[in-house]
């Protein structure tokens, strides 16, 4: 999808966290304190991200995970931005930034991806199967 496309397609916030590596405001994102069960896939190319039973509450502002749905679901970079040294975290069909991933996360992986709401769309556990995310329903009760 170009530009142009994607900018019809998403919310202002949506295209500057993911086509321009933005941030949206920690504590006022629709997601950072919402805990329903269901799996969080990328805004833009729908692709399976995260998944609720892996969601935990960090007090940092943005949804935090412990881990990826798939391993292979994000690509990790070096992030030398803000006079810091991050990883950042992109999805990996998309090349959507998600936000970045630390070492300060729970027991027993002690990561904490901590990703900006507006990468996201939830998708509820009893509706992934009209959404086309039916094979994923059995990680869910």
């Amino acid at each position: 999808m170009n530009k142009e496309d994607l900018k019809n397609k998403l919310t202002p916030i949506q295209y500057k966290v993911t086509q321009e590596d933005g941030t949206e405001p920690p504590f006022k994102n629709p997601l950072w304190d919402f805990f329903e069960e269901g799996l969080y896939v990328d805004v833009v190319s729908g692709e399976p991200l995260f998944s609720s039973n892996d969601k935990f509450e960090s007090s940092c502002g943005w949804p935090s995970f412990t881990k990826p749905l798939k391993s292979d679901a994000v690509v990790e970079k070096k992030d030398t931005s803000h006079f810091m040294i991050r990883t950042e975290v992109r999805s990996a069909e998309a090349d959507s930034h998600l936000g970045h991933v630390f070492t300060d996360g729970p027991k027993p992986g002690g990561l904490r991806y901590c990703i900006n709401s507006a990468s996201l769309r939830f998708i509820p556990a009893d509706q992934l199967e009209e959404e086309g995310y039916g094979g994923f329903k059995s990680i869910f009760k």
